[in-house]
């Protein structure tokens, strides 16, 4: 039963593009499977890319071809869960670059296909729901100050007080 949800993912023309870049990204990764449209798809030429089917690390995702009709927004992303700042770092540098920077706000940026990601330390979840509500509230407002990328450092330090 393993990855019976699979993220479907519209793009207007450039699925195989994104999926290939994807996988540069993410290790163990790969494509498995990429469909062409026939020749009786209507809006479409014979051959192009219809679908393709990758993995990010294990993670089943199907990206498709379906036109400008619909467009990406915020109120869908996907978490990129960081052990370490470098991880942080690396994540945030690869999916941001060629992005819309207007989009990027505490640990949130939407990549050059249009699809929000969150890049965010492992830990910002323990530290949000600790019981000791002085640390959340310092944690909060260290947040609110990170105009873009995650800072693990300095969220630990507000954490720790």
């Amino acid at each position: 039963m393993s990855n019976i949800i699979i993220t479907h993912l519209w793009f207007n023309n450039q699925a195989e593009e994104a999926a290939r870049f994807y996988i540069s990204v993410f290790p163990n990764s790969k494509i498995n499977r990429i469909t062409r449209y026939g020749n009786k798809m209507v809006g479409n030429l014979e051959g192009e890319v219809m679908t393709v089917e990758f993995e990010l690390d294990g993670r089943k995702f199907v990206a498709f071809n379906g036109g400008p009709k619909y467009k990406f927004t915020e109120a869908i992303s996907l978490i990129v869960n960081c052990e370490t700042q470098e991880e942080i770092d690396y994540y945030w540098e690869k999916l941001s670059e060629g992005g819309d920077e207007s989009a990027q706000a505490i640990g949130w940026l939407k990549d050059k296909f249009g699809v929000s990601w969150q890049v965010i330390p492992t830990t910002l979840t323990d530290m949000m729901s600790d019981k000791d509500s002085s640390k959340v509230e310092r944690v909060l407002k260290e947040l609110r100050l990170m105009k873009t990328k995650l800072d693990l450092n300095k969220l630990q330090k507000a954490y720790d007080g």
